[in-house]
């Protein structure tokens, strides 16, 4: 049933994919000319949650601030600690300065632990949701989150290997 579900989903994924970029077109002007992984607002994942304690996918219109992290090879995001306000929305801007695929995934400890036991099945799977991206060597791309409520939020990356090197972060919401 699950890969039923995944594959209709993934046949759906065009269409989504047209009417996100479209959304997205003039919040995104700034970035003319990179990927915009992870605006779309579909869910295809079950990390992905309309409203969860981790926060909701952010509407580009409502972003307060850009906030730029770095992936690279040393296994590492630039900056690993970031703090917000509760209610918040943020626009990430994520650089793959690295020679290899890196990915950022918002979610709780337990959906990240769950979802790279995903990974570890599905080798090379990338993301487009809203609070996942993967991004190519040398390849640009962000995700708009709203934080709902005060606490902490992981960020990491699940490629095989990558969070266990220390490919993890954290956002406080005060």
């Amino acid at each position: 049933m699950k890969k039923t579900f995944t594959i209709l989903a993934l046949s759906l994924l065009p269409a989504f994919a047209i009417a996100a970029v479209d959304h997205s077109a003039h919040a995104m002007h700034g970035m003319q000319g990179h990927e915009m992984h992870g605006m779309q607002g579909h869910d295809m994942s079950t990390m992905t949650q309309a409203t969860s304690a981790v926060g909701q996918p952010g509407d580009p219109a409502n972003v307060s601030r850009t906030i730029e992290i770095i992936m690279d090879d040393n296994m590492r995001f630039t900056p690993s600690d970031i703090q917000v306000e509760a209610g918040e929305t943020v626009r990430f801007f994520i650089k793959n300065v690295g020679q290899v695929p890196h990915e950022m995934v918002i979610g709780s400890i337990e959906e990240l632990k769950a979802h790279a036991a995903e990974m570890l099945a599905a080798p090379g799977m990338e993301h487009e949701e809203p609070n996942m991206i993967t991004l190519q060597p040398g390849k640009v791309g962000g995700l708009v989150w709203q934080f709902d409520q005060p606490g902490m939020v992981d960020f990491a990356c699940l490629i095989p290997g990558h969070t266990e090197a220390g490919m993890v972060g954290k956002v406080e919401v005060i």
